[in-house]
């Protein structure tokens, strides 16, 4: 419980400058995106807005990887369009306001099942997630970013591309936007190549008149930006096991999704500074989160992987950034949305474009020829499923199945049998491999039953019997040998078998020959 209280690490060298610059920098890449994100199920921009505030500042206090920005998510806010044709089928004639209240309690719950998750140390299981998962998940998301900008250069409220001057400007932004961000850091580092891009073709823009795409064109009409502290929403609903099953779903797949996304980006975080977060810490910070997200008028969200590798690119690695990006993203929504809806989204859309390139690992493309043919797969599948869905849980659950199977596989192709006949005319075999349920197959096929002798012992020095799988393929062997009236021996089990074998003991019945002077290596749990 100590090291969940102890939340600041004040023997870190904190670069204020850097921490408080990359902050800002942070809070107005923020904007745009939860403004975004809050439109795809058709919720008012203030909803993304205070859900970005709260989770930015509730993880970046309590969570467990400093430099790692928290917010409202495509992912998440593409779970709400579900629940929402859900209520109106269930609901005719729903209105919009009690269908908030139903999404800010299945945001509450789902931050319930996050905290849940933490508290019973399931973050470690991130650790199955395999490599070649990882480089599918960043690139697909990588795309996602990528594509997501490119509405801005379509027409309002149409899939047309502008044409002419409009078009020519916005592009021109755009790339100076992203020359400023690649070719600043090579003359100083003392200021975000970010942050100074933004803060140069604003100036550009607003100090020329320039006529382009600003920020409160992304919105609808009489919508703002502008608002107070998030009001107290305590869900308007009925405390039925109706409306339990209708949002607990909801809220599991919100849980789930935002889980995954944000140990993931962990993962990705800690590899780019080179420490360790802690995966447990933040789904108790992100649960917490979606809790204060819920009853403090936000949709809820997770971690941010572009706004995330903003911080860390900048050089923020403590938790002063995330906080200073919350508070200055309810600054602009108090006090200073007037400014912030004059930011030219040519801006914006070349710091996301960035982000974008800096996610991709293109060294996944130097792997292709290393690396084995099914990880290749995994990769690409992952990359595909990801950018086409945007379901990142789907697209990581999946590689993680396929990798499994084909570990499985090649695994399941390793085991072998050495056979030789002794002095008193007894067979051994000699089992090479693990004996588990991808195995079982081609370890019963190495037995010559009927042509064997009276007596067979058949020895694991090399191999372990992995699972049940295992046990019962043991059971059928010797029951085909029992048949014929011949003894079977089973030699050098490790302890872990023997115990399988003594918990089986109701379905196999076999002379296991102990071996006191062998002692077999068996993994730490």
């Amino acid at each position: 419980m100590k090291k969940y209280l102890n939340l600041f690490d004040f023997k870190q060298k904190v670069d204020y400058k850097t921490e408080i610059l990359s902050g800002l920098t942070v809070a107005l890449a923020l904007v745009p995106e939860a403004i975004a994100f809050a439109l795809i199920p058709g919720f008012s921009p203030l909803t993304g807005l205070y859900a970005a505030f709260v989770l930015a500042l509730v993880t970046s206090i309590l969570g467990g990887r400093p430099g790692m920005i928290s917010g409202a998510t495509g992912a998440v806010a593409v779970i709400f369009v579900g629940l929402i044709l859900e209520l109106k089928n269930t609901f005719p004639g729903i209105t919009p306001e009690t269908i908030l209240n139903y999404v800010f309690a299945t945001v509450i719950i789902a931050g319930l099942l996050q905290i849940t998750a933490g508290v019973l140390k399931l973050g470690k299981f991130i650790r199955l997630v395999p490599h070649p998962v990882m480089f599918g998940f960043v690139n697909g998301l990588a795309i996602i970013i990528f594509m997501a900008q490119f509405p801005n250069f379509y027409v309002k409220g149409t899939s047309e591309l502008m044409s002419g001057m409009p078009f020519w400007t916005m592009l021109g932004l755009t790339l100076l936007t992203m020359l400023i961000i690649w070719g600043f850091p090579k003359i100083t580092k003392a200021v975000p190549s970010s942050l100074l891009a933004i803060v140069l073709v604003s100036a550009i823009v607003l100090g020329f008149g320039i006529d382009t795409l600003t920020v409160a064109d992304t919105m609808s009409e009489g919508e703002s930006i502008k608002g107070g502290f998030p009001p107290l929403s305590i869900p308007n609903i009925p405390f039925t096991w109706e409306t339990f099953q209708i949002i607990f779903p909801f809220a599991a797949i919100v849980a789930g999704v935002g889980l995954i996304e944000s140990l993931l980006t962990l993962n990705i975080i800690d590899e780019i500074t080179d420490t360790r977060g802690s995966g447990n810490k933040e789904c108790i910070a992100q649960g917490t989160a979606n809790i204060f997200s819920g009853f403090l008028s936000g949709m809820g969200g997770c971690a941010m992987i572009g706004q995330s590798l903003i911080n860390t690119s900048a050089g923020a690695r403590a938790r002063l950034s995330g906080i200073t990006a919350a508070v200055m993203l309810l600054v602009f929504i108090m006090f200073g949305s007037n400014l912030i809806e004059q930011l030219p989204m040519a801006a914006l859309v070349g710091l996301m474009f960035m982000v974008a390139i800096g996610t991709f690992e293109w060294a996944s493309f130097k792997t292709f020829r290393k690396m084995p043919t099914s990880d290749v797969v995994v990769m690409v599948l992952v990359t595909l499923i990801t950018a086409i869905t945007h379901n990142l849980a789907v697209a990581v659950l999946f590689g993680v199945i396929i990798s499994a199977l084909a570990y499985s596989w090649e695994n399941a192709k390793r085991i072998r049998a050495r056979k030789t006949i002794d002095e008193n005319g007894i067979k051994h075999y000699e089992i090479y491999g693990p004996l588990f349920f991808g195995s079982t197959t081609a370890f019963a096929e190495k037995f010559d039953i009927q042509n064997d002798p009276s007596e067979v012992i058949i020895d694991f020095k090399e191999s372990r019997v992995a699972d049940m799988s295992g046990i019962e393929a043991l059971n059928k062997l010797t029951e085909r040998y029992a048949k014929v009236g011949k003894k079977v021996h089973l030699k050098h089990l490790s302890r872990d078998c023997i115990r399988l074998l003594e918990n089986a003991n109701e379905i196999i019945d076999v002379n296991v020959i102990e071996d006191p002077t062998y002692k077999v290596v068996v993994d730490k749990v």
